[in-house]
């Protein structure tokens, strides 16, 4: 990978808006981001289907191949796929679209993957009140519902990024920059980010 590449990989806690402030990233340096095209790349390279990589996207969990191919293309020893392939065939996506030029990477324990590389690593968080209420305006959600939610998202991607890359999920030593979303707002945070990362040398 070239070192003039810009990788930027953003954690963030469900709600917090991570997504969001990755878009806005994007859009003033110019560079794609990638958050559920990973899912769609991911499955047209490994000739899975696209809804095993869903089904299956930040969290744990093993896999039946007969639901997706039929019971006629697999021996009684190859009918699962399990979480250690799948994340093997993600990798490999991340991996590859980051040597071939800059991009913003939004979770999917990109950090990690892409650990030995020149990255700007940051967590994005947010007050859990804040959290709620993001939920709430985009979902549509009552607030116990839009709690329920956020918990059952969170769950999972702390325990797939901590199952796959053997670190703390949202931990300040896995990362370059944790910021408060709800304190700058959307744009205002990607603004800080990219300052932070042009000072830092993790921005050209």
């Amino acid at each position: 990978m070239s070192q003039n590449h810009n990788i930027i990989n953003i954690g963030r806690q469900y709600g917090s808006g991570g997504k969001e402030v990755a878009e806005k990233i994007g859009l003033a340096l110019g560079i794609e981001v990638y958050d559920s095209e990973l899912i769609s790349k991911a499955a047209e390279e490994s000739g899975f289907s696209k809804e095993l990589f869903k089904r299956s996207d930040e969290k744990r969990s093993f896999f039946n191949l007969f639901s997706f191919f039929g019971a006629e293309r697999f021996g009684s020893s190859q009918n699962y796929v399990g979480d250690n392939e799948l994340f093997r065939i993600q990798s490999e996506v991340i991996r590859g679209i980051a040597e071939k030029g800059p991009a913003i990477f939004v979770g999917r324990c990109s950090n990690y993957i892409l650990r030995d590389k020149k990255c700007l690593d940051v967590f994005i968080s947010a007050p859990e009140a804040a959290r709620i209420k993001r939920i709430m305006e985009r979902t549509g959600l009552a607030e116990d519902e839009a709690r329920e939610m956020m918990e059952k998202k969170n769950r999972s991607r702390e325990s797939y990024y901590n199952f796959f890359s053997f670190g703390n999920w949202g931990a300040a030593s896995d990362y370059d920059l944790c910021v408060d979303s709800s304190i700058l707002g959307i744009q205002g945070t990607a603004d800080l980010i990219i300052d932070f990362g042009k000072r830092s040398g993790l921005i050209i």
